[in-house]
């Protein structure tokens, strides 16, 4: 179906270069430091391939087209100079991987930790990272999930402006430093997956319509024109993603892959694009021996992308849930703007805890259509939620993360009803100890005009959320402090609270991981809610054991009589003043009354 794209290091100082541009009349590799060139043969579906000789690793180059215009490589491995300039040659094999015994974890054992690399730690690169392995094995994380590292215009983005699918960010610390990482968590037993964006490419230094045509006018994404997966030529453009999607968990070892945005993967053939990479994921699983897991982001609440393929699925295993995280954070804050609209019911946050999609086919207000399909028969491991995430922190206009919007009291049952639901929680870094420090948007484009564009942009697209419920500057993304004002603070042991509820989510980690909520997710747990004293009751048995959880967003306290005296034995207590709350747990439990005081969980057995 297609080559090997990019330069492929073969040893003994031989470089095997490949590019596809089926409408070149002639392409040429140069060279930038002897200044030589060498012409590239062309077969006949418009690769351009050939292996040359005395090329180290390190030695840069770029294409020349139809013997006019230089470009870098659209698979370039490493952009040491930025997305204008030379790409470099690698060599996958310098690194000595030391975790040949690692064989992966299924989604479904995986507690996930969202974190991006420039603002995760002051020095903002990969290697600096593995110094936090210690908090996060502390904390109970088990899977680390990046932002997006595809090479991106200058030192600073989130990105999702990435121009070079195949090339780790260099300020991150390029190739070696990513390797180094993946290393570092395998050796303690970390899983760790990348977020990949295969619905479009940034704007700045994307050279790759100079090649062919890798975009289509057929159908247009909010960023511009579609990637072209189903048009003419667009073999060979699969293929190029499907071989960077490949080369992550192959040739850096990663354990899966988060896809962004899907429902901008626009595909009407016969085998979706997304259907073919499981295929083949499946196909390199089966060579390797080991686990990966691709998780997609949509927001159609579409069971489609996680069936199996014997139902016409196309066996994803997972996709992110948004309606968890909109259900809780409108009970929370009460906020109703843009989207949340669609939100902010008792009856949504418990039909959300049952089954994670709210919209399985009923009528959207805010989208003024019907949403989503049942997901009766998922598992709630195919599922991923949160209550925080890049996106919904992020795409506030001031950043603000939970800790600012609500009371310590709800961020510790916000925590608890995350991890006890059945799904597959994902936290956002700093989450777990309250991070005060907003999280913004931020770029550092070199065109003026396409800076000014992302300035506008952003305050005309989260227009409600600036009137509605923000006051204060607007946060320039150009600026280098809207960056670094975003990084973690890591000094949160100073501060009582946010020691308390670090170790607070630390608990509820260890209970879900050793299957205490597992009853919430079995088919009989029974789900009340109550719109008047803003209250979520969950009730499961199995055998002669009871789970029972009642999740209190109220201002009043609840409390009710056990029919037989039940001797519940609790699990945990958000008002217990071991977590910072005011009560002793005797006055809150007995055998014969159970006592929930406004803004707190208690989830007991008997």
């Amino acid at each position: 179906m297609g080559k090997k794209v990019g330069a492929v290091y073969i040893g003994h100082e031989k470089v095997e270069f490949c590019v596809w541009a089926p409408v070149a009349e002639s392409v040429e590799v140069h060279f930038e430091k002897s200044g030589k060139s060498e012409a590239l043969i062309k077969d006949e579906i418009g690769y351009w391939s050939k292996e040359v000789q005395n090329i180290k690793p390190g030695a840069t180059y770029k294409y020349r087209i139809d013997h006019k215009d230089e470009f870098p490589d659209p698979a370039s491995l490493s952009q040491p100079k930025g997305v204008h300039s030379w790409s470099q040659v690698v060599d996958h094999k310098a690194h000595q991987w030391q975790d040949e015994l690692w064989k992966g974890r299924k989604l479904s054992e995986m507690i996930i930790y969202e974190l991006h690399v420039g603002t995760f730690t002051q020095a903002g690169t990969f290697e600096a990272v593995i110094n936090k392995l210690d908090h996060l094995e502390e904390l109970g994380i088990n899977t680390l999930e990046l932002m997006p590292i595809a090479q991106f215009p200058g030192a600073r983005n989130w990105g999702y402006d990435g121009v070079y699918p195949f090339a780790a960010q260099d300020s991150y610390g390029c190739v070696a430093g990513l390797k180094k990482l993946v290393d570092a968590c395998h050796a303690r037993g970390f899983s760790i997956i990348l977020d990949v964006v295969y619905n479009h490419l940034g704007p700045e230094g994307n050279y790759i319509s100079q090649y062919g045509p890798y975009f289509t006018d057929k159908y247009h994404t909010p960023w511009g024109s579609a990637l072209n997966f189903d048009d003419e030529y667009s073999d060979q453009v699969r293929h190029h993603f499907i071989q960077n999607a490949l080369m992550w968990l192959e040739d850096f070892h990663l354990d899966g892959l988060r896809l962004d945005a899907v429902h901008e993967i626009i595909d009407r053939g016969a085998r979706h694009f997304l259907k073919e990479l499981s295929e083949k994921t499946d196909e390199l699983e089966a060579k390797t021996g080991r686990s990966y897991a691709l998780i997609a982001e949509s927001d159609l609440n579409d069971t489609k992308l996680i069936k199996d393929y014997e139902s016409g699925g196309f066996g994803l295993e997972g996709q992110w849930v948004d309606d968890f995280h909109h259900a809780l954070h409108t009970v929370l804050t009460g906020e109703d703007a843009g989207y949340y609209a669609d939100f902010g019911k008792m009856e949504y946050l418990a039909k959300s805890f049952k089954q994670a999609f709210i919209y399985d086919g009923i009528y959207s207000p805010f989208r003024k259509r019907s949403i989503g399909n049942n997901p009766e028969g998922m598992e709630p491991s195919n599922f991923v939620v949160c209550i925080q995430n890049h996106d919904q922190v992020g795409n506030r206009l001031l950043g603000e993360r939970m800790a600012e919007l609500v009371s310590f009291d709800k961020q510790k049952l916000a925590a608890a009803t995350l991890l006890s639901a059945p799904f597959i929680p994902m936290l956002f870094m700093g989450e777990e100890f309250g991070e005060k420090n907003r999280f913004q948007y931020f770029i550092s484009h070199g065109d003026p005009d396409l800076v000014k564009a992302v300035q506008e942009g952003r305050k005309n697209e989260f227009e409600y959320f600036f009137h509605s419920h923000s006051e204060g500057e607007f946060p320039d993304p150009q600026a280098e402090v809207t960056f670094k004002n975003s990084k973690l603070n890591w000094d949160f042991q100073k501060d009582a609270q946010q020691n308390q509820l670090f170790n607070f989510y630390k608990e509820l980690i260890r209970l879900k991981k050793n299957g205490a909520f597992e009853m919430f997710g079995h088919q009989n747990a029974i789900f009340e809610a109550s719109e008047d004293k803003k209250l979520l009751k969950v009730s499961a048995q199995e055998g002669n054991s009871a789970l029972t959880g009642i999740y209190n967003f109220g201002n009043s306290v609840y409390s009710e009589k056990t029919s037989e005296k039940v001797n519940p034995q609790v699990l945990i207590c958000s008002a217990d003043k071991k977590w910072g709350g005011n009560k002793e747990l005797k006055e809150l439990v007995d055998p014969e009354n159970i006592t929930v005081p406004p803004e707190s969980v208690l989830i007991y057995k008997s």
